[in-house]
C-alpha cells in the first residue's frame, strides 16, 4: 500500500506563529498637552470651572485681607489668640484649653466647637496664627462653589456666576474675614452645600451636610434643624417618606442642641453651666424684653441682610427659614453687639440669602405677573452690582492701597518691644499683642489669670505713659511684685515683675 493509503492525506502545513505585537507608541508630550488643553477648553465652555475659579479668586482676596491686617498688628479682638491656643492643644494631642479665658480653661466649656480640631494637622506643619487665618479664608471661599453651582443650575451660567461673586463680596462675609478667626468659618460652607443639595433635590445629601453643624457651635444645631425642616417642606407632597425622615432629623438636631447646652458644655465648664445664658437676662430683662429693645438697630440689620443681597425677593423662598435661628438668638439677647452688622455674626446668613435668591428668581420666572418676571430676571446682576458698590467701603477696598501690604511703623515698633519677652514666658496682654505672642508664649488676658501672677505684661495703649501703665498693672495684681517697664515704643509697653 502506498504511503498515502496507509496514513491518509498529508496534514496541512501549520500556520506561522503570529509575530509579537509591537508595543504601542507612547503618546508624545505635545499630544498630551493638546488633549489636556482641549479638555480644559471643554470644561471652560461648559462652565464647570466657574465655581472653582471664583473660589480661588476669593480665597486670595480673603487671605490677603486677614493676613495683611495681622501683619500690620491691627487685631480687633482676642479671638484669634484664643483659637490658636485651642488648635495648638489639639495639635499636641492635648485637651483643648485656652489660657486667655482663664488658666487651663477647657474651651468646650465655653462654646462647643470640636470641629476646630480639623485645623490641627495643618497647624502642626505651619504653627502660627496665619495658619488659622488662611484656613478661614479657604472655608469662606469654598462656599462660593455650591452657591455658584446651584445658581447656575437653576438660572444659567451668567446668573450663577453673578450670584457666586455677589456672595463672595457680600458684606457679611467681608466683615467676618476682617474679624479675627472664628469657628463659624466651618458653618458657612456646610450651610451652602446643604442648601445646594436642597435646590438639586438631593434630600439625603442635604441632611448629611446639615447635621455636622452640631459640632461647629452649639446654636447651629437649630440651623441644622431649620434646613431639615426646609427639606420636609419641599418633599411633603412628592416624597412623604423623605419628609418624615427630614422631620425626624430636625427633631434630633433640636435634641442635640439641647443636650449640648444643658449637659455637654456644663460638663466642661468649671461653673457647671452655660455662661451665655446670662446674655438673655443682662440689665434685668429677659428674651421678650430684649426682643423689643433696640428695634431700630435690629430692623436696620434685617434690611442689610435682605435688601442689598436679595432685593427682598428671597422672601419668596422657603430656604430663608434657615436664617431664622441665627437671627432669633441674636435678637432675643440683651447684648447689643449681636444686633448690629459688625463682627462675624452675619456670615452664616450670606449663603442662605444667596441661595434663597437663586431659588426665588427661579420661582419668579414662572410667575404670571410680568413685572415680577422682569424684576427677578435683573436681580442677579443687581445683587452683584450692589456688592461691588458696597465693597468700596468694606475691607476688600483696602487691597487697592499700597500701605495695606506694608507692616508700618506701629507694627515694627511692636515687634521690637515684644521681642524683649523670652519664648515660653507667662505673659498677660491686652488685644493688640495677644496674637503676636500666643505662638511662643503662655498668654493670659490681662487681669484674667486668677491667682496666677505672670512674669511679664505686654500692653498697648498710646494714651498711656510708662508710669500710668505700671500703676494700672499693680492695681490688677495688688498682691504681686512691683512691676518695671523694660521696653516701650509707639504705645507698646512690656513690663516685668521685679525679682523674676
Amino acid at each position: 500500500m502506498s504511503e498515502e493509503g496507509r496514513t491518509g492525506p498529508p496534514a496541512a502545513p501549520s500556520a506561522p506563529a503570529p509575530a509579537p505585537a509591537e508595543p504601542a507608541a507612547a503618546e508624545p508630550p505635545a499630544g498630551r498637552r493638546i488633549r489636556a488643553a482641549r479638555a480644559a477648553a471643554r470644561a471652560w465652555r461648559s462652565g464647570r470651572l466657574d465655581p472653582w475659579l471664583l473660589a480661588a479668586a476669593f480665597f486670595a482676596i480673603y487671605a490677603a485681607i486677614s493676613v495683611t491686617r495681622w501683619l500690620r498688628w491691627e487685631n480687633r479682638s482676642w479671638d484669634l489668640g484664643i483659637f490658636e491656643q485651642v488648635v495648638r492643644s489639639y495639635a499636641r494631642l492635648e485637651a483643648p484649653v485656652s489660657d486667655l479665658k482663664g488658666p487651663d480653661f477647657p474651651i468646650l466649656g465655653d462654646h462647643f466647637s470640636p470641629v476646630t480640631a480639623l485645623i490641627a494637622p495643618f497647624y502642626r506643619l505651619f504653627p502660627g496664627p496665619v495658619t488659622l487665618l488662611v484656613a478661614q479664608a479657604a472655608l469662606f471661599a469654598l462656599a462660593v462653589v455650591p452657591v455658584t453651582r446651584a445658581a447656575a443650575h437653576l438660572l444659567g451660567r451668567g446668573a450663577g456666576a453673578a450670584l457666586g461673586a455677589a456672595y463672595g463680596l457680600s458684606w457679611g462675609v467681608q466683615r467676618a474675614v476682617d474679624f479675627d478667626f472664628h469657628e463659624i468659618a466651618f458653618a458657612v460652607p456646610l450651610i451652602a452645600f446643604a442648601l445646594e443639595a436642597v435646590l438639586r433635590e438631593r434630600w439625603r445629601a442635604a441632611l448629611c451636610w446639615a447635621v455636622p453643624l452640631l459640632f461647629v457651635k452649639e446654636d447651629l444645631g437649630l440651623t441644622a434643624a431649620a434646613i431639615a425642616f426646609v427639606v420636609a417642606v419641599r418633599t411633603w407632597h412628592s416624597r412623604p417618606r423623605a419628609a418624615t425622615g427630614a422631620l425626624t432629623t430636625a427633631a434630633l438636631c433640636v435634641a442635640g442642641c439641647a443636650l449640648t447646652l444643658a449637659v455637654l458644655i456644663p460638663a466642661f465648664n468649671a461653673g457647671g453651666e452655660y455662661d451665655y445664658w446670662t446674655k438673655l437676662g443682662e440689665g434685668g430683662g429677659g428674651p421678650a424684653d430684649a426682643l423689643l429693645t433696640g428695634t431700630e438697630e435690629k430692623l436696620r440689620t434685617l434690611l442689610w441682610v435682605l435688601v442689598p443681597t436679595t432685593g427682598l425677593l428671597a422672601l419668596r423662598s422657603p430656604l430663608l427659614i434657615a436664617a431664622l435661628p441665627t437671627l432669633g438668638w441674636r435678637f432675643v439677647s440683651q447684648d447689643p453687639h449681636y444686633w448690629s452688622t459688625d463682627w462675624h455674626y452675619s456670615a452664616v446668613l450670606m449663603p442662605v440669602t444667596a441661595l434663597a435668591l437663586a431659588d426665588a428668581v427661579a420661582r419668579s420666572r414662572r410667575s404670571p405677573r410680568p413685572w415680577l418676571r422682569t424684576y427677578a430676571h435683573h436681580l442677579p446682576a443687581a445683587a452683584l452690582a450692589a456688592a461691588l458698590a458696597l465693597s468700596t467701603a468694606l475691607p476688600a477696598a483696602a487691597l487697592t492701597r499700597a500701605e495695606t501690604y506694608r507692616p508700618g511703623p506701629v507694627a515694627e515698633a511692636g515687634a521690637r518691644v515684644l521681642d524683649t519677652i523670652p519664648d515660653g514666658a507667662e505673659v498677660a496682654a491686652n488685644v493688640r499683642p495677644i496674637s503676636q505672642l500666643t505662638q511662643r508664649c503662655r498668654v493670659f488676658w490681662i487681669g484674667g489669670s486668677g491667682d496666677l501672677v505672670p512674669d511679664w505684661v505686654a500692653y498697648y495703649d498710646p494714651a498711656h505713659s510708662a508710669e500710668s501703665v505700671a500703676d494700672y498693672v499693680e492695681q490688677l495684681y495688688p498682691e504681686g511684685p512691683r512691676w518695671q517697664v523694660t521696653a516701650q515704643e509707639a504705645g507698646f509697653f512690656v513690663l516685668r515683675a521685679a525679682g523674676r
